[in-house]
């Protein structure tokens, strides 16, 4: 790395630790400064390769603030890693604010690519990928859900989208009130995790499964388009 400020965008494991890259890696290794969503888990990240470094808290709550202070320190010449939990930073986590405003700023933005639990899922799930659609984590009440859903209905690729694991069994309810039983979908849960699984079938009969299956963990769904079968 050159004597010139920049953003480093650092994709992070999302569960199996082993897929972190030898760049990210070194990324961490050479940066001045770490900005991570939350430091206690970074921690955790740094500590298993053995690495240590300042860091400061860059989340949802705090990221217009700190967004300014990242470019001022980028200004100055000092190199940032952003970091999320754990994926890309920006993609359903913080990060477009300060990439902005480093882009406004004409400061050097650097991504480091690597896991992403969307087209993790969308890749194993054997429903079509030529086209797609990521709508993020869909509004939390069940009318606006309802509302995205008949937004896109007629969508002639794959919708994906994350959900919280309190939320999957209102989720199906919205499914098959907007889609019916008989559309296709992918149910991934703890991806690249000990307990991973990829549910595929209709909503209906992955919902019965899901009755027996485990609650536990991060979802990612992933909705075939309207005359697609398995």
């Amino acid at each position: 790395m050159g004597d010139a400020g920049c953003l480093f965008l650092v994709a992070t494991p999302i569960g199996n630790l082993g897929d972190f890259t030898d760049r990210g890696k070194k990324i961490l290794q050479e940066c001045d400064l770490i900005a991570c969503e939350d430091t206690r888990v970074t921690t955790k990240l740094l500590a298993y390769f053995e690495l240590s470094k300042p860091m400061i808290s860059y989340r949802e709550e705090n990221e217009r603030k700190q967004a300014q202070f990242l470019v001022a320190e980028i200004t100055k010449g000092r190199r940032i890693a952003l970091l999320s939990d754990a994926g890309y930073p920006g993609i359903s986590d913080p990060g477009f604010r300060v990439v902005r405003e480093c882009r406004k700023n004409n400061l050097e933005v650097i991504p480091i690519p690597g896991p992403n639990a969307a087209i993790t899922a969308l890749a194993a799930s054997g429903l079509p990928t030529h086209r797609f659609l990521f709508l993020g984590f869909p509004p939390k009440r069940k009318v606006a859900f309802e509302n995205l859903l008949q937004k896109w209905e007629e969508f002639d690729g794959s919708l994906l989208f994350y959900q919280s694991k309190y939320k999957m069994e209102s989720t199906f309810e919205v499914l098959q009130k907007v889609y019916g039983e008989g559309r296709f979908l992918a149910v991934a849960r703890e991806l690249t995790k000990l307990h991973e699984s990829i549910e595929v079938g209709t909503i209906s009969s992955v919902w019965q499964k899901s009755q027996d299956s485990s609650k536990k963990g991060e979802f990612t769904l992933v909705l075939a388009p309207r005359d697609f079968v398995l």
